[in-house]
């Protein structure tokens, strides 16, 4: 399968997220870029998991498909279903809510949290009321590639 490079202005692959993509900070989702997008790509998909959370390994924070193929996603996505602006996104729940949770482990816990990006053939017909496991579904057979970025985030202040 095709890989997919994703970076961010905001922190490297295994680095530490600043704490303004955190729940205890401004909780805004980071500006992500996107190399090596495969010809054919109708939309993006990214998924964002908590892979330290002490009940549910993979517990998700954000969910979001039909993100407009672009080399940049910018950062600070504002909440809501469907957004038009800065790109068209739609975001099911993560979280508990539509849009971006950031990193908010408890005490002072280091956590590590994956973002996965998906390219894929086809626009997704889903509910903006899904969440992680209706998108897995959903995007079976038409994912053409894939990437990954993990960020590490501790709360610095009690």
């Amino acid at each position: 399968m095709h890989e997919l490079q994703v970076t961010s202005s905001q922190f490297e692959n295994e680095g530490w997220m600043p704490d303004s993509l955190a729940g205890y900070g401004e909780d805004r989702s980071p500006e992500l870029f996107v190399d090596n997008i495969p010809e054919g790509t109708a939309a993006l998909a990214i998924v964002m998991d908590d892979l330290d959370h002490p009940l549910e390994k993979g517990f998700n924070h954000w969910v979001a498909w039909n993100v407009t193929p672009s080399t940049r996603i910018p950062g600070s996505m504002p909440k809501g279903a469907t957004l038009e602006t800065p790109i068209h996104i739609e975001q099911g729940i993560g979280y508990g809510k539509h849009g971006y949770r950031g990193p908010k482990p408890p005490f002072n816990w280091n956590h590590r949290y994956r973002f996965t990006v998906y390219a894929l053939d086809a626009k997704l017909d889903i509910s903006t009321d899904s969440k992680k496991e209706q998108l897995m579904e959903a995007i079976e057979n038409h994912v053409l590639a894939s990437g990954m970025l993990t960020g590490k985030y501790q709360r610095r202040h009690a």
